[in-house]
Order: structure tokens, then sequence, then C-alpha cells
């Protein structure tokens, strides 16, 4: 039977108002009822309903109508009888619905909103996108250093990532999240490509004085020559593209990444600048982690606008994918992947 829905809103008190060619992998496991401690996590607001009823649908059908995780929706505003029982209509898994805690999302008080305003001017002048958006920096900040914090994500270890508008091409006939687990991987990703650097001009001037002050996070066979070029003095700017992520929160939530979440945000480059999630994310798990335990998910065909990886070969006959296969991102010039697999070579 399907399971029964679950509308959560946490208590008001809550608030203030790889690759696998690197070791021997542990062989999916068939398709079957979800097993995993995992979710699926959609931030969102009332007015995406569109675009996040095409996203479920899209997961549903490859994916979750034959495992069945649990959605968890996040917003920094009440959800909608409308946007809450249209979402409950897309799966017969449980969904669970949840505010943002104030802290957790609108700019501190402690930023120079003067020096803030000055960097969106800049940005705006250099024609950068999101330049003048501070609900984007929220967003950023949010998804770097507090999502895996929420009541509702608590009980669970693994999360799939999933925005507004995307598509997924290929049935996903195994389940990612065991994957991960029974491989003792922690992060999986299937688009890799440069940032624009002028949204971070000191993000890793940053990260360098992290690294001095606290060496011991420093991961050994870590996956330096994936950032860098010249073993850490300058950051190439690859990384990992956020908004499809299948990881495990007990890395976000361990020591080093807390200590370096909160260094970071210490600095203000989230509105100082717009530094982003992507970079933030993947600058720590390149890090703080063995590169063994990072994967590349080259067998789920992912679309987010303008960007999309399919997949190739056996991989794209045994999804059935419906992408052309020559139309992905993996070795443009503007992609990362031919360093990323060049680590395990």
């Amino acid at each position: 039977m399907p399971a029964k829905h679950r509308t959560i809103f946490s208590p008001e008190s809550d608030f203030s108002s790889s690759s696998s060619t690197a070791n021997a992998v542990v062989a999916p496991r068939p398709i079957g009822e979800g097993t995993a401690n995992a979710t699926l996590v959609f931030l969102a607001r009332n007015s995406d309903l569109p675009g996040v009823l095409s996203s479920m649908q899209h997961l549903e059908d490859h994916f979750n109508k034959r495992f069945g995780y649990p959605w968890v929706f996040l917003n920094e505003e009440p959800f909608s009888e409308e946007f809450k029982s249209s979402v409950q209509k897309q799966t017969s898994a449980p969904v669970s619905f949840g505010l943002i805690p104030k802290e957790h999302w609108y700019q501190p008080e402690w930023i120079d909103e003067d020096r803030a305003t000055k960097g969106r001017k800049e940005m705006l002048a250099a024609d950068i996108i999101y330049a003048g958006m501070i609900p984007y920096r929220n967003m950023c900040r949010f998804n770097s250093g507090f999502f895996f914090q929420h009541p509702l994500l608590q009980p669970y270890r693994y999360y799939w990532r999933v925005e507004p508008d995307i598509k997924y091409f290929c049935d996903v006939t195994y389940d990612p999240f065991d994957y991960l687990r029974d491989n003792k991987k922690t992060y999986g990703f299937t688009i890799s490509f440069y940032e624009w650097e002028k949204t971070i001009p000191t993000l890793w001037a940053t990260v360098k004085e992290f690294i001095d002050l606290y060496p011991q996070y420093i991961a050994q066979e870590n996956a330096m020559n994936y950032l860098s070029d010249d073993g850490g003095q300058k950051y190439n700017l690859c990384h990992f593209w956020s908004n499809f992520e299948i990881a495990d929160m007990d890395f976000w939530r361990g020591e080093a990444y807390t200590k370096f979440f909160e260094f970071l945000d210490s600095k203000g480059g989230f509105y100082y600048e717009r530094w982003g999630d992507a970079p933030v994310h993947s600058i720590a798990a390149a890090l703080f982690m063995p590169k063994d335990q990072l994967h590349f998910f080259r067998d789920i065909g992912y679309r987010h606008e303008p960007f999309q990886h399919c997949p190739k070969g056996d991989d794209w006959s045994r999804g059935k994918c419906t992408c052309n296969s020559h139309d992905t991102l993996d070795y443009a010039p503007q992609s990362c992947i031919s360093r990323y697999e060049k680590m395990f070579h």
C-alpha cells in the first residue's frame, strides 16, 4: 500500500519569527523498497509550484515510485494549502513541509550593509547573474551551512537534493543511497564545471587561511588536484554543481565542515561577494575527505538549465535514457570532469 502522507511543520518554538575505478565496489542492489536512511530534499517557494511538480514527476517516474523515499520541502515562508495538496498528489511517498528558521535564512545583523550594497552594485555593473539579489545569497548561505540542521532532516543521514524545473532522462534502476553506503562514498554529483571567478574573489584566500589554522582537517589522499593545478596556491574554479547532490549529511554535520562553514560565514563573503554553496561544498568535499569517497553518478541523466549530463554506452542503454548522449557537458571546454577523472588514473 502507498505510504501515508505526513504534513509536518516544525514547532513554532524552533524559530525566532567517484569514480568507481578507484576501488572495488559493491554492486548496486536490485529494485525494491528503499531501505537507506535517506530523504529527497526540496527547497522551494509557493510560486515555484509548477516547476516543483515537473521535477517531482521526473524523479518519481525514473526512481522514487519504485523506492518510496520520503520528501522534505523547506521554505522561508509557510507553504500554501494549494502547494501542499498539489505536492501530495504527485507521490505516494511520505511528504513533510517545514519552515526555515529566520536565523538560518536572512542576512545576519552583523553584516555591514553599506559594504554589502557596494558589492552588489559592483557585480550588477559587471553583469553578473543574481548580482543584486539578497534572497539568492540567503539561499546560498542556507544550503552551505544550515539545511542539514533543520529539524525535519535530523532523522536522516543521506539526502538527494532536488530543485524546480530539473529533468531526469534515465531510469535509475538501483538505489543510489545504498550505493553510497555500501561503497563508503560520501558525496555524489553529475555535473562539474568552472565557477564564475567574479562571484568569489576572496573565497580561496579564505580557504587557505582556514587550512593554515586547521591543517588537521585536511584528509590524506584528498582531491586538491581537482581544485588546484599548483598544489593549492591558486583555485582553478572547478566545482560540483550542487543543484544535484546525493550525499551523506554526517559529513556536513561533522567537526571539520562545521568549523569550515563557521569560518567562511564569519568573513561575510556570502553577502559582500556572492559565494555559492556549490564551490563551498565542493572545496570542503575535496579537502576534508579522501578522494575515493567522491562519486560521479555518470549513469544518471540530468539537466538543470543550461547544462546537462547524459550517460553513454551501456549506462545509456541500461537506463533507457531519452537524452542525446552527445549532448552532455562532460568533456566540453568548460567542464571539469577530465580533471576529476585524472585523479583516479
